[in-house]
Order: C-alpha cells, then structure tokens, then sequence
C-alpha cells in the first residue's frame, strides 16, 4: 500500500544524520544554494477498504506532505483528533524507516495500533536537530462510527498531537538546512546558525527564510548570539521582481539598526539562487542603507564575514627539521625565529606580532614576541599532578585559548594578550579528557576532540559571554558519530573541520571533513601521508598535515585547496603546520 507519490524528478535535500548528537541542521557550505529543485510529495486520502494499521501508515506517509497545511493528512482524524495543528514549523519525531505496525486490540469499532522503531532523534519548532536514538513505542487510537464504516485516527499518541512522526527519509526530502546569520559579540562578526527548515514550496523559501531569521536564534546558540531586529518585529511580505527581493518588515523595526539588519538579511538571502539583489521596506516604505542604498547587492556586508576578512595568499607556518619557526614560502621554510625554541605545536597570533607553543613536555604555555626579539617566556603552567595542555590557538583579539587536561578531568584556560591566564569557571566538559580545542573564527563556536567512552568524539559548543558572569564555554553535543578515535582538528571554513581520525574499522590515521552539524563527512583522500600526528586548515588554503615516521617528520598539503579528494604532497621537513588564523 503507497499513501503517496513522489512528483517530478528533481533532488536537492537536507541529510537527517543517522548516528550522534547533532545540534543544528546542515549549515550551507559558502557555495551551496537552497532553492534547488525537490521532490514533492503528493499524498494520498485514506481509502474506506483500509484496516486501522493500514491508516496509520497512510497518516504517517501523508504527514510528510506540506501541502495546504497539512490538509490531506487532517483527512485521516476523527473530529475529536481534528484539532491536530502542526504549524509552519511543527516539532517532529524522526525514525530511522517507517515504523512497525501492529493492531494490539480490535472490535468492531475501535483498535489500537502500536507503532515502534528506532528513533534518531528530533527537530524542534526552532529548526534545531538533536539526536537521541533509542527504540521508541507509540500508539494510535482508531475509530469507526458503525461496523463497515471507514476507520479514522481519533486518538494520537503525545509525540505527534502538536507535531509530525516523520522518517529520516522524509526529512531528507522535504527539508531544507540553511544558515539563518546573526550577530557575536563583538557587534560586527557574524555567526551561522544551521536549522532544519520545511519545504513548503520554493516561491514561498524567501518568506520562510526571513520568517525564520525574525523568530531568532535557536535554544543552542541561544545568549551567545544577538540579533539586530527589535523585539516584535515581523515580515509584512517578500516577494521577487525578476532578481530582486524586496522584503517589507512591520513598523517595529523603524527602531533597530539599518546596517546590522541589512547584514543579517543580505547574509540570509544569499542562499537564494534566483537573488542576486534585494531592496529593505519598512511599514511599506523603502530604507535606504548608508554603505549600499535602497538597493543591495545579496552578496554585500563581507565585512561582518563569519571567517573575518579574507586574506589573499594566507600564510603557513611550521617548525622546520631544525626545530625554528618557519614561514612556508612555497614548499621551502623561511625562518621566522633566529634559533630553536623550547615549544611544539606552534600556534601564530592572527596580527603575526607572536608566537606561543607547547613545551616539549606539554606541561606549559610558552609565548614569544616576533617584532621585539624577546625570548619564550611561560604564561601558564600546569596546575595538577600528572596534566598536559592541548596545542593552543589565538582567538581574534589575541588571547590564547587551551584545556589543561588529564583522564576524566579537565578545565579550559585562556590568557589575554598583556594579561594574566584564568581558568574558564562555567566549563561544560570538566569530567572529560580532551585532547584538541579550537575556536571558530565567530569567536562563539567551540569545536573539541574530546574522550567519550573511551572514543576520541568530535563535539561542537558554543561561548558565552557575559558582562557580569563572565565566560561559559557548554552545551557541547557530538557532532558526528562516523569517526572514530579522532586526533585533532581545525576549522577550515565557518561550516566545515577538517579532522584526523579514522572511520569505522579503518586502522589508518586520514583526514576528512566535517560539516558542524554532523551530516556525513567528505574524505579528503589517502595519499601517502605515513603517520599524521596534527592538521592545520584555513578559508581557501590548501589542507596542511604534519606526520611523523621515526624521523623528524614531514609536513603534507593537498595540491589543490577546493578538492575533495585530494592529491597529496610532502615535499617539506618539518612538523606541526599552523594558520595565523
């Protein structure tokens, strides 16, 4: 029995993951447009000859469908079952396939159908996709008014009396994941915020899209993010003359800031193939914006940029055989330092004025200034028996960030530049081993290589940070469950890591990338890396891997930065490749 068809011959989908805690939806890649052509499904009404499990499969199947708010599904409910109201953005069960079905208790004019499966996980009303598989029962109340009669749904079980039970599958046709952009502290970084958007259909995506952004933030990100819009402010209408959006917003948003909203909007819309230019309403009126006017081109305000500014020809650094810092020119090192240093797992600041590392015993911080000349001096020393601190990074405004870290226990330290080291309080993975940590570019994302069961997992957080409370660095969830024993990381984009470690049964160390949100993961091929021991990524830049074979080691690049499988070299000796940013 099919209670439905699948209408035209066209793909483009969000991936539901089918393993891991996973917090967002796919945020897009830099390049990926999310108006692309879609399968739609058509439902079928249930048929008076179907027994109460056949229409329960007909619901379910029928509930995957958008269309006319749901109308066709409301078809297969009872009027006391009628009030079913999904809405726009309606929570959802998901299952791994359609659940079992199975008619526990009949007469002649009621049964119960129960219906079990594995869950994966769930979306919620805000777009946000957190993973929770475990097998799940539920049931359904089937009535009829007389024996003969058509059987209907008049009883439905809590999971989807204000949502939908929806296969992985189903998600991954009828969903799209868009980034919705909003603002990091700092009031100009822009952050993404990946959901799960439904796909009503593809003239009403500019609507969803701003409708989308208005409501804010999902409970993830939550205070570690702002928006620009002031409170009530609503969209009026959106529509699209030729290539031009222009999009109308409730009187509300008169108070709020021209710019920061047009950042926000220009950064949503992007994502919008057919719209290559759109023009801000407010009440009717058209506002003018003072950096591009009544106007804009979509792919303006590159200024408030998640990765930052871009930076033509990003430099690569490593320690060269001799152990100096070195600068890549090409595929030779040029020293940076006059002599060795007492550090590994190098780390540059983004303005290139210093150098910090591990000591070779990885019980300290060690920081250097590359204008003056000064000598390594030890900012932070470990501060328990038997520790050792992860490669630290700079964030944007200089400080350097590290977990300080032993079996089952940790704590995350950040010394300011000029100032003094302090321990980050409010540190969700304190009762973890964490072996890698590095901030995203935004300066609020968090990604971790921490110990889960004795498995290496890749996990995302976020930062929060609070004027009167200070640092919270939490809410860290896996965010794929393909890898396993992962060794280290780096963000390569705003929406993407690249990660050692090894899938499945492989025993080999490789490199992959990572979406944040835990869709499935990209190989960056094999090659001849030998041993991999660190890795290093940044916007545009070739991949950089630094291994280790007995000798001093080698540093490996892909031949081509935008590959996903790539070819790979190692023409240079050295170790510990890093990015300045």
């Amino acid at each position: 029995m099919a209670a439905f068809v699948l209408a035209a011959s066209l793909t483009g989908c969000a991936s539901v993951p089918s393993g891991g805690r996973v917090i967002t939806g796919r945020p897009a890649e830099p390049a990926e447009q999310v108006d692309d052509p879609y399968v739609r499904l058509i439902p079928v009404s249930p048929r008076p000859e179907w027994d109460p499990a056949q229409l329960v499969a007909g619901f379910l199947a029928a509930s995957a469908s958008f269309d006319d708010g749901h109308k066709v599904a409301r078809r297969y409910l009872t009027g006391t079952a009628g009030g079913w109201n999904p809405g726009a953005r309606p929570p959802v069960l998901v299952f791994a396939d359609r659940p079992r079905l199975e008619i526990t208790e009949q007469n002649a004019t009621r049964a119960t159908v129960r219906a079990s499966g594995d869950r994966l996980g769930s979306i919620g009303a805000d777009g946000q996709y957190i993973s929770d598989p475990k097998p799940v029962d539920v049931t359904f109340a089937v009535t009829r008014a007389a024996p003969g009669s058509p059987w209907r749904i008049g009883g439905l079980p809590p999971e989807a009396r204000g949502g939908l039970i929806l296969t992985k599958s189903d998600v991954d046709r009828a969903y799209r994941t868009v980034n919705l952009y909003f603002f990091a502290p700092d009031g100009g970084t822009l952050v993404p915020n990946g959901i799960f958007l439904p796909l009503v259909n593809r003239r009403d995506l500019p609507g969803q899209l701003v409708r989308a952004l208005l409501d804010g933030q999902t409970s993830w990100l939550g205070s570690a993010v702002e928006s620009a819009f002031p409170s009530g402010t609503r969209l009026r209408d959106v529509h699209v003359e030729d290539d031009t959006a222009v999009v109308d917003l409730s009187p509300q948003a008169r108070s709020g800031d021209v710019e920061r909203m047009s950042a926000q909007l220009s950064w949503t819309l992007r994502q919008l193939s057919e719209i290559s230019r759109w023009k801000l309403e407010i009440g009717g009126d058209t506002v003018a914006s003072r950096g591009y006017g009544a106007v804009q081109p979509v792919r303006a305000w590159d200024g408030n940029a998640p990765d930052g500014p871009a930076v033509p020809d990003q430099p690569a650094y490593v320690l060269a055989s001799s152990g100096r810092l070195s600068r890549l020119t090409g595929d030779q090192p040029q020293p940076v330092l006059p002599a060795g240093g007492p550090l590994v797992r190098p780390t540059v600041s983004p303005d290139y004025r210093q150098v910090a590392g591990l000591s070779p015993s990885g019980d300290r911080i060690v920081l250097r200034d590359l204008v003056s000349g000064t000598t390594f001096r030890t900012v932070l020393s470990r501060h328990s028996a038997g520790t050792h601190f992860t490669a630290p990074a700079f964030d944007r405004d200089g400080a350097l960030w590290t977990v300080e870290t032993k079996k089952d226990h940790s704590w995350l330290w950040v010394v300011p530049r000029g100032g003094p080291a302090f321990r980050v309080t409010d540190w969700g993975l304190a009762d973890r081993e964490v072996k890698a940590f590095r901030l995203a570019r935004d300066g609020v994302r968090a990604a971790v290589v921490v110990t889960v069961d004795g498995r290496a997992q890749v996990q995302l957080g976020r930062i929060v940070r609070d004027r009167s409370s200070g640092l919270e660095a939490g809410a860290f969830l896996p965010v794929s469950s393909e890898l396993v024993d992962a060794i280290d990381l780096s963000w390569r984009d705003y929406a993407t890591l690249a990660v050692l470690g090894r899938k499945g049964n492989d025993t080999r160390v490789l490199p992959y990338l990572i979406p944040v949100n835990g869709g499935g993961i990209s190989s960056l091929g094999v090659g001849a890396l030998g041993n991999p021991t660190s890795i290093a990524a940044a916007p545009g830049a070739p991949v950089l891997i630094g291994t280790k074979d007995g000798g001093p080691g080698r540093v490996c690049r892909q031949r081509a930065p935008r590959d996903t499988i790539s070819e790979w070299t190692c023409p240079v000796p050295g170790a510990d490749p890093t990015y300045a940013r």
